[in-house]
């Protein structure tokens, strides 16, 4: 399995970072993609990459929408120019580099927070961030919470199809999951899938086309079934995979094997490729 989305770089995690991965492993999980938050965390979070690599971490380097109100100005610097943004993106992924191999993947997480202030700032945020991933030439990783209205339009004109990403743990509905198919991006999801009478989630898991389906954590939130109400983390995947599974009426092992190999055409600069466990 491969966990398409956790914060394993955060406070959450410092004092038993080592064992909850050791905890992921003996789990099956054989990737986890840790996307960034904001541009202070991201040094940091490359020391986790370059730290965890053998274990299957790989990263993502963006600015959530979540964090914008709370961005230094130096941090916000980077909203002004695509330019600035892939310099410093690179420029965390140099310092990160083990034995040669670059454990980026993705530029995120980005994307849209209905329920956060500054909609104009995290915009433009939004924007410098799927321009410099059609730069990259990377997928993004995107964040779009009570935004529907207003995400796609954002994308459609930034050409997110040209280089795809992943809808993280998708919000949409199955209304939606046409829509931002359209625009060549994959759905994720997470412990809510698992939550009595959360209908919205896991009836898009259901109608998800079988090449656009991955699964994740957001480690350490949204902990699923029978972990509710505690910290996630990536070992528990495997009851996301379960609850979406037995939704699709296969086999956790069929559904395991591909979101895996979902996850790494979605995000083709993972390498190597995780095992199917």
């Amino acid at each position: 399995m491969i966990d398409s989305h956790c914060h394993l770089d955060i406070s959450a995690f410092a004092l038993d970072r080592a064992a909850v991965i050791a905890r992921a492993t003996a789990a099956g999980v054989t990737g986890m993609l840790v996307p960034a938050i904001r541009p202070d965390t991201w040094p940091a979070l490359g020391n986790v990459a370059a730290e965890f690599a053998g274990a299957g971490v790989r990263v993502a380097f963006g600015v959530h929408p979540q964090i914008v109100p709370e961005l230094a100005p130096h941090e916000t610097t980077l909203s002004a120019s695509v330019d600035a943004f892939c310099a410093a993106v690179v420029a965390a992924d140099a310092a990160a580099v083990q034995g040669g191999a670059s454990p980026m993947v993705a530029i995120g997480e980005c994307g849209l927070d209905g329920g956060t202030a500054q909609p104009e700032l995290q915009e433009q945020l939004f924007r410098v961030q799927l321009r410099a991933a059609r730069q990259l030439r990377l997928p993004v990783v995107v964040h779009v919470l009570r935004a529907h209205h207003r995400a796609p339009v954002i994308m459609r004109e930034e050409r997110v199809h040209e280089v795809g990403g992943i809808m993280h743990s998708y919000s949409g509905g199955p209304d939606l999951v046409p829509v931002y198919r359209d625009l060549g991006l994959a759905f994720s999801f997470a412990g809510p899938v698992t939550f009595a009478g959360s209908r919205r989630p896991l009836g898009a898991a259901v109608v998800v086309p079988d090449d656009l389906l991955l699964i994740e954590t957001d480690a350490p939130d949204q902990a699923p079934v029978p972990h509710r109400g505690t910290r996630s983390e990536p070992a528990h995947v495997v009851h996301t995979l379960a609850a979406i599974a037995h939704a699709r009426g296969v086999a956790p092992a069929t559904l395991a094997a591909l979101t895996v190999a979902n996850t790494l055409r979605v995000l083709p600069a993972w390498s190597p490729a995780p095992r199917i466990a």
